[in-house]
């Protein structure tokens, strides 16, 4: 019988504020950024609720805006 472990609470997340930002200064929208990527629109959804995306959608992201993984998010605490 398989057990199963209790993973410890994180007490930060990824935030994607950076990206939402990026966008804005570049005046590209999230349905532009989601052709341009190649990213599916669950997975630019999932990024606005600050839940997990593959690094595959986040290289996508960076090569699509020509920028680093820290240009597009940062982990901060989480809200308690």
């Amino acid at each position: 019988m398989a057990q199963t472990r209790n993973k410890k609470e994180l007490k930060s997340e990824f935030s994607y504020n950076r990206l939402w930002k990026l966008l804005i200064d570049r005046d590209i929208k999230k349905k532009e950024l989601q052709k341009m990527s190649d990213v599916s629109a669950t997975s630019i959804a999932k990024m606005g609720r600050c839940e997990n995306v593959t690094t595959d959608v986040l290289l996508r992201i960076c090569e699509a805006l020509d920028c680093q993984a820290e240009d597009i998010m940062e982990r901060v605490d989480k809200e308690k």
